[in-house]
């Protein structure tokens, strides 16, 4: 009975086999084709150029790549710095390998890690990058407590803690500074411990590259709970689509203290550098390192401030609508001082150094509230008490009487020379000296009017014309190119005026608005003595006439180791209109 009963068992069980495999086609091996390619290697992480910053002496990194072939994956090895440290075989898809792994052996210094994929033909494919393990970071200006670039993580370099993330803040897959930036989204923000950061001074700057959508927003807030804005500070803005004004607002225990900042145009789509500045009695606004509002404030009270909140105003200052950021940052920075303007010029500089932006260009002063040279990165030495005003573009130098500035002319004295700035002519007095590069005159000290090297280019006239001329010395003798009425400006009609001058082996020229006002054959300037140039006067080297300071405007002044052509002269005027 028991052989009976297995037998019909089965019977049963192959009438069911067979009655599931009916309508089904039996599986039929398939040719998988020539093996044609080598692997193809994708490396996630690390990147080219990843940076990774921790306390520990061997940090850990964790590696993520892709490996596929065409036919089959034999082998994949990972190397780093060309020694093996993981190998992988036997895939599930084998095709394919998928791989996320730690590595915690990695020393400080640059390294090179590469991914060797091999298939069962025995070709190879290597692809490599290279990263860094850096020591701690090590603040580099005095005061700096808080770091955080943005390269691809949220943390602060100085205490190596992660800021909390709230939302789905980013990255930009851009930076004025390093691999990247972070990048705002609707109702993202991070925040960050205070602690360490309340002090009777603060500074915090850092670069901005503005989405004025939504059209106000939070940028650095320290507040307490509630509405109550007599503690801590709030850095926000408000405005358009095209300009957006930069506020702040500090706490001093018992009241509050407004600066309303200034405009930028974000409609321009470049980065700003951004920074604030609070003292025991007062707080600055810095534009691209020029302080564009400063108003008296007292110290502030920290009562309740118990977190930063980058890229929004929320949790604290959410109302007014200055919430979330979805704007580009970079580089933030904050300090336990005051900065003064020269430092956060140097971080700038230091962050962005300026290039040469046309040709032969040697010498840069763009008057953004300060006298530094952009290519040298020196300032100019400062003789009486000029200021500054809006300018043509951003700020301009401002003249005022017995005022001027002078630069060593070293690297500025070549055969060929050109000059080319712009002017807003305060009529009074009726004459002043622009630039001049001439010698001392040893004959008569008190009058200083040596004319036989260097150049002199200054205005004379009225209160409704104004003539601009250029005196050009060979090592004997002087040459004058005064313009005429061609160069006469009307200072009572005349706005902005672009001014330039060119100096060659075989002429000279003066151009008004990149057109020829004077041109003239000319044998060639002598530079012997010339060892400063003045800025918006005679004075010290050309005074005999009166050309003494001018109480002008005067704005981006480039100067070059060549003759411009008019077309070249005409290219830096369109370009700064």
């Amino acid at each position: 009975m028991k052989i009976y009963k297995t037998i019909l068992a089965y019977l049963f069980i192959i009438v069911f086999a067979a009655a599931c495999n009916e309508g089904i086609d039996p599986i039929t091996k398939v040719d998988p084709g020539a093996d044609a390619t080598a692997p193809i290697v994708t490396i996630k992480f690390p990147v080219e150029g990843t940076k990774i910053q921790v306390p520990e002496i061997l940090a850990t990194i964790n590696i993520q790549f892709e490996a596929t072939d065409d036919i089959e994956l034999k082998t994949v090895s990972v190397l780093m710095d060309n020694v093996e440290i993981m190998n992988f075989s036997g895939f599930k898809d084998y095709r394919r390998a998928l791989i996320d792994s730690s590595y915690n052996k990695v020393s400080t210094g640059a390294h090179t890690l590469t991914i060797r994929a091999t298939d069962l033909e025995g070709k190879v494919t290597n692809k490599s990058v290279t990263f860094e393990k850096m020591p701690p970071y090590t603040p580099i200006y005095p005061g700096e407590i808080f770091y955080m670039p943005f390269d691809g993580d949220y943390v602060e370099k100085i205490s190596l803690k992660t800021a909390t993330k709230v939302g789905n803040p980013g990255f930009a897959g851009e930076s004025l500074k390093g691999l990247n930036a972070y990048k705002g989204a609707t109702d993202s923000y991070l925040t960050f411990p205070a602690a360490g950061l309340k002090n009777t001074e603060f500074t915090a700057a850092f670069w901005y590259k503005a989405n004025a959508s939504p059209d106000r927003a939070g940028l650095i807030s320290i507040s307490p709970a509630g509405e109550d804005r007599t503690k801590g500070l709030r850095f926000f803005r408000e405005g358009s689509a095209t300009s957006q004004r930069f506020k702040l607002n500090v706490g001093t225990g018992t009241g509050e203290t407004w600066n309303d900042g200034g405009l930028v145009n974000v409609a321009a789509n470049a980065w700003v550098h951004l920074a604030f500045t609070v003292s025991q009695t007062t707080c600055v606004v810095y534009v691209n390192g020029a302080a564009v509002a400063s108003v008296p404030s007292s110290t502030i009270d920290w009562t309740g401030c118990d977190n930063i909140s980058i890229a929004s105003g929320a949790p604290n200052f959410a109302y007014w609508d200055h919430k979330s950021d979805r704007s580009f940052f970079d580089e933030l920075r904050i300090f336990n001082k005051e900065l003064t303007s020269t430092e956060i010029q140097n971080i700038i500089q230091s962050d962005s150094p300026y290039v040469a932006k046309y040709n032969g260009e040697v010498f840069y002063m763009p008057f953004d509230g300060n006298n530094k040279e952009k290519i040298t990165n020196k300032d100019a030495t400062i003789v009486g008490s000029p200021g500054f005003a809006d300018g043509k573009v951003g700020k301009a130098y401002a003249g005022a009487a017995g005022s001027y500035l002078t630069f060593p002319t070293t690297g500025l004295k070549s055969a060929s020379f050109s000059a080319v700035f712009w002017t807003k002519i305060n009529a009074t007095p009726d004459r002043g000296g622009l630039l001049v590069m001439g010698p001392p005159d040893l004959v008569n000290p008190l009058l200083q009017n040596n004319r036989t090297k260097g150049f002199r280019f200054f205005r004379e006239g009225s209160a409704t014309a104004q003539i601009f001329k250029l005196n050009v010395g060979n090592g004997t003798a002087d040459t004058w190119f005064d313009g005429g009425v061609a160069a006469t400006v009307n200072p009572a009609t005349a706005d902005w005026v672009h001014m330039a001058f060119t100096i060659s082996g075989t002429e000279c020229a003066v151009y008004i608005n990149g057109e020829v006002a004077k041109q003239g054959a000319y044998a060639g300037v002598d530079w012997t003595g010339c060892d400063i140039l003045s800025i918006m006067s005679g004075a010290p080297r050309f005074t005999e006439w009166n050309h003494l300071s001018d109480l002008s405007l005067m704005d981006e002044l480039r100067i070059f180791n060549k003759s411009l052509t008019q077309a070249e002269i005409q290219t830096i005027l369109n370009a700064e209109k």
